[in-house]
This record gives C-alpha cells, sequence and structure tokens, in this order.
C-alpha cells in the first residue's frame, strides 16, 4: 500500500496495481504445512514457555566491533528477563570469537542456522522478535509479533509508521526502551499490508490479461 502511495505522489498511476507480497504467500503455506509437525520446542531443546527470537548477521552489525558489543549487551540484558533463542549465523559466530565476545553470550540459548520451517515455528511461538534481516521484520508482523528491528532505517517503514516494529539501530539503551515498551504497550497493525495470501495468483493473473 505506501508503495502504492510513493508511486502516486511521483504522479505514476497507470499499470499499477496491489497485489500482494509472494512472502506472505510462502508464510500461509508454511504455517499450513508445520501445523501438524512435532513440536518445535521439544526439538529444539527449549524447555520454557515464553521466549524472544533473535536473529543477527548483517556486516555493519557483526564486523564492527563496538556495534556488535551494543548489540549483545542490550540483549543480554533482555535475556535477563524473557529467555532469548539466538540462532547463530555462521558470520556472526565468526566475528565473536574474532573479538572475543564470548563472555557476552552467556544468557543465550543457542540453536545452530535454522530453515525456514522452523523459523516459522519459532515465529509463530515466541512473545517478539529481535532482528536485523530485512525478510524477519515482515514475517513477525506475519506472525502478529512485534520486532526489535537493529537497523538505522529500513525498507518496511509501513512497519515502522505504525509503530508495530521499532528501529532502534545498535543503541542499547533503545534496545531495551524498545522491549520494555512491547511489554507494556498493546498494538493493534493495520491489517492486509501485505495483501490477502494470493498475491503469486493475483500477480500470474495481470501478466496474462485475465484481471
Amino acid at each position: 500500500m505506501l508503495a502504492v502511495g510513493n508511486l502516486k505522489n511521483e504522479g505514476i498511476n497507470r499499470g499499477v496495481y496491489f497485489s500482494g507480497d509472494v512472502m506472505y504467500d510462502l508464510f500461509l503455506l508454511a504455517k499450513e504445512k508445520i501445523m501438524h509437525e512435532e513440536d518445535t520446542n521439544k526439538t529444539l531443546n527449549v524447555g520454557f514457555d515464553k521466549f524472544a527470537l533473535f536473529t543477527l548477521h548483517r556486516d555493519f552489525n557483526t564486523d564492527i566491533e563496538e556495534r556488535l558489543i551494543s548489540i549483545l549487551k542490550a540483549v543480554g540484558r533482555i535475556a535477563q528477563e524473557i529467555k532469548v533463542i539466538f540462532p547463530i549465523h555462521p558470520r556472526t559466530r565468526k566475528c565473536i570469537t574474532n573479538f572475543k565476545l564470548e563472555y557476552l553470550l552467556n544468557s543465550f540459548h543457542f540453536t545452530e542456522p535454522i530453515d525456514y520451517l522452523t523459523t516459522v515455528k519459532l515465529l509463530n511461538n515466541c512473545e517478539f522478535v529481535i532482528t536485523d534481516s530485512g525478510g524477519l521484520q515482515k514475517e513477525a508482523y506475519f506472525a502478529g509479533k512485534r520486532a526489535i528491528v537493529l537497523m538505522p532505517d529500513t525498507g518496511w517503514r509501513e512497519l515502522t509508521d505504525c509503530r508495530w516494529n521499532i528501529l532502534v539501530d545498535a543503541d542499547s539503551e533503545k534496545m531495551f526502551k524498545g522491549f520494555k515498551q512491547i511489554l507494556g504497550e498493546t498494538i493493534i497493525p493495520p491489517s492486509g499490508l501485505y495483501g490477502d495470501g494470493d498475491a503469486g495468483s493475483k500477480i500470474a493473473k495481470i501478466l496474462l490479461g485475465k484481471d
């Protein structure tokens, strides 16, 4: 919707369609597929009910020691109040080792890198998300979970403009404030920001001239 509005502001109206996002199509298919599979909390040895899902892999966060320290300290502080599951990316693991930051990891529940279906399972079960992943910011919204976004800016302004996702960059105080904000307030996000889950078929019809 925001993209359509941006095009309209540029005077581009002809040939513009709001189809939705094929990522949402995929998320719904994945969610349907995992409904009857084994409980992820058991398969990952996660013996607790409430947790946050944390992912980190962007080079501007992992490769700059000061930013990595700030993020790990802040999320470690959050992990004192709620369990944090951290599927650790190879880049992140390497940088933590190179900078000798293992001492900051005592509060996390680690897993190896996980596949998409497992990610969807964890999204459905978690309380909220902490991430620098572009895709996971949207997928959190698909799952009805808010996200603390560890980036200086985001391509999904619609999610921060409605205050569903909270943009904090690598600022440790903003991270912890965002965590408290998520716990302390109730927000109902706008529905249909990325369509109804049928973007693929809509796009196909448009391309075939059947719309």
